[in-house]
């Protein structure tokens, strides 16, 4: 079996909750849906089996806990991913998963081997795309077993409809979790945090706790 990887680094955890903790990424190439604010559109990839892609990650395990699995979006590459993971905690590796939770097929099947779920509300009103709210209540369902955060990107676009719908899903999955409010990098920061804000208001009278995090590696100019 071969998975098709754009690039294994080290580097700190630029977003949501675990921000500034240094980590081994593994990006993963691919993604199925094409968010307006993307940041990681690349089209090179090399292919490797799971063995072949640890003989990279191994050499730092003297140094970290964490192997970040990010992408595009890594469970569109499932059953390499798995025995990726599988491997990760065979070497004592903790591992994070970065997804954009719109596959829950694909997360019932790795699940086991995931410790940590970063994953991503896809606001059809700031991604320009249609809405997953189905996928994404599946999603925050199946990874209730293991420790998980949500975090939605927030546009001059963002619409208060879609933060309530958002809001409403955490609470029917009485997650104990956070919401990261992440301002697009793209735009301007002054009207944005204005925005997150008034959006992180709206969550304390939901009964949902919230942070702002923007995207701390942009800001610091790192990977």
């Amino acid at each position: 079996m071969k998975g098709k990887v754009v690039e294994v680094f080290e580097s700190y955890q630029g977003e949501g909750l675990y921000f500034g903790q240094r980590q081994v990424f593994v990006r993963l190439f691919g993604c199925n849906i094409g968010c307006k604010f993307c940041d990681t559109k690349v089209d090179y990839y090399f292919e490797c089996e799971p063995e072949e892609l640890f003989k990279k990650i191994v050499p730092f395990k003297k140094s970290y806990r964490f192997i970040s699995f990010t992408g595009g979006e890594p469970l569109t590459q499932k059953d390499f991913l798995k025995e990726a993971l599988i491997l990760g905690h065979k070497h004592g590796f903790k591992n994070y998963l970065d997804t954009n939770g719109t596959l829950p097929e694909a997360l019932e099947e790795v699940i086991a081997e995931v410790d940590i779920v970063a994953m991503d509300f896809k606001l059809p009103s700031s991604t320009g795309e249609g809405n997953f709210w189905e996928q994404h209540r599946r999603f925050l369902k199946i990874s209730s077993i293991q420790d998980c955060f949500v975090k939605a990107v927030i546009c001059l676009s963002t619409t208060e409809e879609d933060l309530r719908q958002a809001l409403k899903l955490i609470k029917e999955g009485d997650h104990n979790t956070a919401l990261v409010l992440q301002p697009n990098s793209f735009e301007p920061q002054k009207e944005l945090l204005e925005k997150v804000s008034r959006y992180q208001a709206i969550c304390a009278s939901a009964g949902v706790v919230s942070c702002v995090i923007p995207q701390m590696h942009r800001i610091l100019g790192i990977m």
